[in-house]
């Protein structure tokens, strides 16, 4: 049985030591088909790019016994070695324009080492990266390779602060456009990042940089489809469920077979096959969040939202849409596209149950600043949705709001805001794992909420209103007088519960709860 590549990115490790290795010598064998190329990559984070920039390096080193047994191994000359300039933004956090200027330092001086190549200038200076690839060419005879490992992770390091962002993203774009100033010298660049920023913004002058992010040649160049899956670790995960891990895990799309994030499949195995938020966990989306916050983002537009060509594709720092920025790091991902009048548009939502799960607990966290009670009040809400107990889902769903800081509602005027008690609820079910329907459409319009489990559906009507107390229940109304549940009648053994919730905006809690079942 073959070791786990747990944390290991270097493509010599891997190999040397016989790991699992998924082969990816296919995309990179199309890559350096032409004589030249200039090539930019977007995916999440921990989903292999580093592995294949790494892959591209031995590949161009002529490093001919790592890929013995490659689908490359015998398409490839071998004889003549290309210089290769390597940096890497991934290490560490950037913390302003000195800290940068630093990095960029230690990368030149590092790759003048390894081409044993002197810029005859001071390493911050952008004169200096221009020379070595000159240089470079001039000493090998070949024309150079240029791999840039997270480009953007400076930028995104700051994210939260635009002004800051912007200092660093325009150092980053004079950087760069030395690779414009020195195309003739340049046999293949490879860019690798989270975010797409406009090439206006950052790549000004780089107009041949071709992007494959949703170039469907090479939609699984990272990550593991799920023929890799149960191919490469059929040993490991014997007995495994695997409608249950393709569930959790599998569904990331860029234009061709599902995939899985490598990072979750390989910590799945190596903690006993435990279903966790192994990838999830490794960075939470807490710039977002506030961002959902401040602007009173409706949550439930997550799911479903429709996007073109231009939202996927890139974003500014000065304008930042949350729709971009959750596809570009993983958290929405392409279930559907179509073409109409020559527009590509994309129905987005989670991948899996994983991030679906975790970034609605993280939005519940986020909107409401429950800290500490949120995994209880998750906890007790099973058993009262599983079971049908409308009473205790009252008290509960009433529990949860009580339970929200005074602060949080003075910031922004939330209290009147009733989008902002779906997103809470929508947060709060989605979260402990069932199907949510948001806007759930019928032949009457359309409802706030469904909730579906095994046994029970959940039909819910939301409205807010000024006073502490009303007569009646207008929310409950609306939904008996309009049938909504009529597309679920006639379903076997569920019983469905239409459940009217009024919320006061100066109580800022539910004051009226009616059923019907």
């Amino acid at each position: 049985m073959k070791a786990l590549p747990i944390g290991i990115q270097t493509f010599a490790d891997i190999r040397g030591d016989d790991y699992v290795y998924i082969d990816k010598t296919p995309h990179a064998y199309a890559l350096t088909r032409n004589s030249k190329g200039f090539y930019f990559l977007s995916r999440p984070r921990r989903f292999g790019k580093s592995l294949f920039l790494d892959t591209l390096h031995q590949l161009f080193a002529c490093r001919r016994e790592l890929f013995e047994g490659l689908f490359i191994q015998d398409k490839w000359d071998w004889s003549k070695p290309y210089p290769v300039i390597r940096i890497s933004f991934g290490g560490g956090v950037i913390a302003d324009r000195a800290d940068l200027l630093g990095m960029i330092a230690e990368q030149m001086r590092r790759n003048s080492e390894d081409l044993n190549i002197d810029c005859g200038r001071a390493f911050t200076d952008r004169a200096c990266f221009s020379e070595l690839i000159r240089l470079a060419h001039q000493h090998y005879g070949r024309q150079v390779v240029v791999l840039v490992d997270e480009y953007d992770k400076p930028i995104l390091d700051q994210i939260e602060k635009p002004e800051l962002a912007a200092d660093i993203r325009d150092l980053l774009k004079d950087f760069y456009s030395v690779i414009k100033d020195s195309e003739q010298h340049i046999r293949l660049v490879f860019l690798t990042g989270v975010s797409k920023f406009s090439k206006v913004s950052l790549f000004s002058g780089l107009n041949n940089l071709q992007d494959l992010t949703l170039n469907t040649d090479y939609a699984t160049v990272c990550g593991y489809t799920h023929a890799d899956i149960k191919t490469h670790f059929v040993e490991h995960l014997q007995g495994v469920d695997y409608d249950q891990l393709r569930d959790w895990y599998n569904g990331y799309q860029w234009l061709g077979d599902p995939l899985y994030n490598p990072f979750d499949i390989l910590l799945f195995i190596s903690n006993n096959r435990m279903y966790r938020s192994y990838w999830f966990e490794t960075g939470s989306p807490s710039f977002l969040i506030k961002l959902f916050r401040k602007n009173k983002y409706f949550l439930p537009e997550l799911k479903g939202v429709i996007a073109n060509d231009d939202l996927l594709s890139s974003f500014d720092i000065e304008h930042i849409n949350p729709v971009t920025l959750l596809f570009q790091t993983g958290y929405l991902t392409i279930k559907h596209y179509e073409a109409q009048a020559g527009n590509l548009y994309f129905e987005l939502d989670t991948p899996n149950r994983e991030v679906r799960v975790a970034l609605n607990n993280q939005c519940f966290i986020g909107y409401t600043q429950i800290l500490t009670q949120g995994p209880t009040l998750q906890r007790s809400a099973l058993p009262l949705l599983l079971n049908g107990d409308l009473e205790g889902l009252h008290k509960h769903i009433r529990r949860i709001f009580a339970a929200i800081p005074y602060r949080n509602f003075t910031a922004i005027d939330l209290p009147h805001y009733e989008g902002y008690y779906a997103s809470v609820l929508y947060a709060f079910f989605a979260s402990l794992g069932f199907e949510v329907i948001p806007e759930d459409v019928t032949n009457h319009g359309q409802v706030d909420l469904t909730i579906k489990t095994e046994a029970h559906i959940y039909i819910l009507e939301i409205k807010v209103v000024d006073q502490q107390t009303i007569t009646g229940n207008p929310a409950l109304e609306q939904l008996l007088e309009r049938d909504y549940a009529e597309k679920y009648r006639g379903l076997t053994a569920v019983t469905i519960h239409q459940i009217g919730m009024v919320f006061s905006s100066e109580t800022r809690n539910v004051i009226a709860f009616t059923s019907k079942t």
